[in-house]
């Protein structure tokens, strides 16, 4: 491995805080938020031959039953996701989420944005550039996790870690709301 790969993997020192959910709650008594209703379907949205373009509510409804690493809750019942912060330009091929943690010494905050550009590449067309960052302002070490959830070669290496793998694996997995 050159210097350059190993500049752009996640350090172990950064792969044991990103997987070290469950030793200790940081935030013990996190505020529940309301989930927002079901997206009410149309007879455009089940008409197979009309156009359907990508927008902000279909990207909202795919991250937000991710599950949060810290709680048995998901990222919308703890407004770490809000449709509001989902934008997307179906033309420009372009989907940006912006992401809250729930205090701002998250140690969790790369692993909730890993999930969340896993599972939007997991869903989206290939065509889409996706930008997964966090909320100005909410975090304190927000330049550094969003360089880190920006780097394509560092998110790659990331997901080769099969440990790492199975605790994204977790976030996405599909529970009862």
């Amino acid at each position: 491995m050159n210097s350059h790969q190993q500049a752009n993997r996640f350090t172990q020192k950064e792969l044991q805080v990103i997987m070290s959910g469950g030793t200790r709650l940081e935030n013990a008594n996190p505020l529940i938020f309301q989930r927002s209703g079901d997206r009410l379907l149309t007879a455009t949205d089940e008409d197979e031959d009309a156009a359907d373009p990508i927008d902000d509510r279909e990207i909202f409804d795919l991250i937000r039953s991710i599950n949060d690493p810290e709680h048995p809750l998901s990222l919308e019942e703890l407004n770490v996701v809000e449709q509001m912060r989902v934008n997307v330009n179906d033309e420009e091929s372009t989907v940006s989420v912006e992401f809250t943690p729930t205090i701002p010494h998250c140690s969790m905050a790369t692993l909730i944005g890993l999930s969340l550009k896993v599972k939007l590449l997991r869903s989206l067309p290939d065509r889409f550039k996706i930008d997964v960052h966090i909320t100005p302002g909410t975090h304190a070490s927000e330049d550094a996790v969003n360089k880190q959830l920006a780097d394509k070669e560092r998110v790659a290496a990331a997901l080769e870690n099969s440990q790492l793998l199975e605790v994204v694996n977790q976030c996405l997995s599909t529970r009862t709301m």
